[in-house]
């Protein structure tokens, strides 16, 4: 494989990785952007993964293991804004019990339903969502140097949920900047009592912000299950959902930055994988946990270097409560 081919090979591969963690991020958005908290995005992206792979397991199709995870996301969205919206509960505590409700009762129901360990059975092609070939693609790789091969390598061969991730970006950007609902969106995020002055229900607003992150994380979590691998395993979000979250923060709360910050964690784990048994000048060959645990490190440096200069909407985390 020439240099040009290895390089395509890992901006594919960076595409198909970032892919839940550019979903999880735009979901969080719309959560932290309404004042609510969203550490819980880790148990949605593995309660949603599970359900969609349960799904794709039973019926055999990928589009009801797709809509099975967005309810489930939805699901825990509302349990989490009942907690921190209705009963304005601490937020922190009530996403760190929905991750560890997911954590444990997926395994418990990946038991009882499927005795294979806590995993669900594995998944056929037609129960998956497989990739795509764009149009012409093959025809440019061959008459288009570079740019075709580009096209045809890197862009095109993708499932549909990567492309749905990227659409994803570009609509919550529209959403959030550009409609109604974002200006309201954005306003109870920084000052909740003028937007109740102004006779708009701040709890509603909320509630619609958690619901469409659940979503987004339930989109986010499918993807895992039934598009980049095969079948539900174990804790397989692997720290992603807070991966996303310190995108996020790293993205000060915007979602071209905050998607900038996914690829670039998404490149460090496409690099990680392609250096496992590498022989590098002067290092040598690098202990495979050491190239695995690179994007843990990476986020743990850039949050201490950017949690400070990230300015959080002003009202994120503060239980709100209607003046009488």
């Amino acid at each position: 494989m020439d240099t040009l081919s290895g390089f395509f090979a890992v901006l594919d591969a960076t595409l198909r990785v970032s892919t839940p963690l550019i979903l999880a991020a735009m979901a969080g958005l719309f959560s932290e952007r309404s004042g609510i908290v969203d550490i819980s995005l880790e148990g949605k992206m593995l309660a949603a993964a599970f359900g969609a792979g349960a799904v794709a397991a039973v019926t055999g199709s990928a589009w009801l293991a797709l809509v099975a995870g967005i309810f489930v996301g939805i699901g825990l969205g509302l349990i989490h804004g009942f907690a921190c919206i209705t009963h304005r509960g601490n937020q922190v505590v009530s996403g760190l019990a929905i991750n560890i409700l997911a954590s444990g009762l997926t395994v418990v129901l990946g038991i009882a339903w499927f005795s294979q360990g806590g995993q669900t059975p594995s998944l056929g092609s037609e129960s998956r969502f497989m990739p795509i070939e764009l149009p012409f693609a093959e025809a440019a790789a061959q008459s288009i140097p570079v740019v075709g091969q580009f096209y045809s390598e890197v862009i095109s061969g993708h499932n549909l949920l990567v492309y749905v991730a990227w659409l994803a970006v570009f609509g919550t950007w529209w959403v959030v900047y550009r409609t109604r609902f974002g200006l309201r969106l954005r306003a109870v995020g920084e000052n909740p009592l003028a937007v109740d002055t102004a006779g708009l229900s701040v709890s509603g607003l909320r509630y619609s912000a958690v619901a469409i992150c659940g979503g987004l994380a339930g989109v986010a979590g499918a993807y895992l299950s039934t598009a980049q691998n095969a079948a539900f395993v174990r804790e397989m979000t692997a720290g992603q959902g807070y991966i996303a979250l310190a995108a996020l923060i790293f993205g000060k709360w915007r979602p071209m930055p905050a998607m900038l910050a996914c690829l670039m964690f998404g490149f460090l784990d496409a690099m990680a994988i392609r250096l496992q048994g590498v022989e590098l000048p002067i290092i040598g060959e690098v202990p495979v946990q050491a190239i695995q645990a690179l994007p843990y490190v990476l986020t743990v440096v850039l949050l201490a270097g950017f949690i400070g200069r990230a300015t959080a909407p002003k009202a994120v985390g503060i239980p709100f409560l209607k003046e009488r």
